[in-house]
């Protein structure tokens, strides 16, 4: 079973600094860690190849410094890692970064299933996960609590799926693009030989040399139709706090209650 694991590399700090007329973050000097639900999708992986056999790629596009985040991939137990690096592919937005995922996946021989994180804490959008599923014809299953079955001599896979008012088991087609929430797993720690083996690990860096098929027009800043029109930080507003203080609490009820309408809250 080939699994491909989607990674990206998140400033693990909150103090970042934008480029206000590019619209992007600036992630020079800031330090980076794997997006924490990424984590859950890496151990998922790495269980399903254990359970059904396999192997597993932790594919990640960023800069060179990424390639921290793919090491501990590798630490944790994937066998393959991939950073899709060069100057072209910055600044992309969801639309040409699931473009240029979806295509490295084709790269790499294809993928009975491919994983990610439910959303990124940066962008929080959860959009990669499905726009890879659909350059690449494939079934999208979001939000995925559990797997609850893999059966690849039939090709289908069974998945529990969290709603906003319950859950729901679906059966799907193989191959599938599933995003994962945090509860799924208990992401294990890689043992110090494995992450001494992983430093010492050779990683592969694709660029656009090595993914002929991509087209430069929809990669990076310039295949990104999303523009942020402005950055600012929110007005911070001072908080007026009245009481409402009467021995009769039915006087201090009807006070509020004429506040509340003088403010046009609720309605006489």
């Amino acid at each position: 079973m080939r699994i491909v694991v989607c990674i990206k590399s998140v400033p693990e700090s909150t103090a970042v600094e934008f480029d206000l007329e590019r619209g992007t973050m600036r992630r020079e000097g800031v330090g980076t860690i794997i997006n924490p639900f990424d984590m859950y999708a890496v151990e998922e992986g790495i269980r399903q190849a254990e359970r059904h056999g396999g192997t597993v790629t932790a594919l990640c596009m960023g800069p060179g410094q990424a390639d921290r985040e793919l090491r501990e991939a590798l630490a944790m137990g994937c066998d393959r890692a991939v950073l899709l690096s060069a100057r072209a592919f910055a600044g992309a937005d969801t639309l040409a970064t699931a473009y240029t995922l979806a295509v490295a996946i084709r790269a790499l021989g294809g993928a009975d299933l491919v994983i990610c994180g439910k959303q990124a804490i940066d962008g929080d959008t959860g959009q990669v996960g499905p726009g890879i599923a659909q350059r690449l014809g494939m079934v999208p299953l979001t939000y995925v609590s559990r797997i609850h079955s893999i059966d690849q001599d039939a090709g289908k896979i069974v998945v529990e799926r969290l709603l906003e008012d319950g859950t729901e088991l679906v059966e799907a087609p193989l191959p599938a693009v599933i995003t994962v929430l945090k509860g799924i797993n208990t992401p294990r720690y890689p043992t110090r030989w494995r992450l001494r083996a992983a430093r010492r690990t050779q990683l592969e860096v694709w660029g656009l040399d090595e993914l002929p098929q991509l087209d430069p027009e929809r990669v990076g800043l310039t295949g990104s139709p999303t523009r942020v029109v402005r950055i600012f930080a929110p007005e911070v507003r001072e908080g007026q706090v009245q009481f409402f203080d009467a021995e009769d609490m039915d006087v201090a009820a009807a006070a509020l209650v004429e506040r509340l309408i003088a403010d046009r809250v609720v309605g006489r």
